[in-house]
């Protein structure tokens, strides 16, 4: 009997403690010492360079604030990390500039980016011309 009564006290205390701990992280994703709601971000600047880790400052009426932010490497700088963009495939390539084109519909926006709706890359075409058909195995002549 006793052992039931241990049991059940151990299962209580566990329960009770993991409800905290959960409870505390709500508190402290919501609790970052402003009750301001209104904030306006900045784009990403990084700390050297043109890309890797850098901050983001933030101001809402007489508060500021930076947080850390990173700007990929081999991402467009045309567009800021902060554009997010849906491109449609490859289009084909223009003998009279020798390059290829696509779009892109603006598909998220963070930190209340200003960006494009619309935008367009271009790249030089492929000198090497790939093969799109190959034999499939077990397929054989009729």
């Amino acid at each position: 009997m006793q052992v039931r009564s241990l049991f059940l006290l151990l299962v209580l205390i566990l329960v009770a403690a993991t409800a905290e701990a959960g409870k505390t992280k709500k508190e402290k994703a919501k609790k970052d010492g402003s009750k301001c709601e209104d904030w306006r971000w900045g784009p990403c600047v990084p700390s050297s360079k043109d890309c890797g880790l850098g901050y983001r400052e933030g101001t809402c009426k007489d508060e500021s604030k930076k947080l850390k932010c990173k700007i990929p490497c081999n991402w467009k700088k045309k567009f800021g990390a902060d554009c997010k963009y849906k491109f449609e495939s490859w289009g084909g390539c223009s003998a009279q500039t020798g390059l290829k084109t696509r779009s892109g519909i603006l598909k998220k926006a963070l930190y209340n980016a200003q960006c494009e709706e619309t935008v367009y890359v271009t790249k030089p075409c492929s000198s090497k011309i790939k093969s799109k058909s190959k034999a499939k195995k077990g397929k054989g002549k009729d």
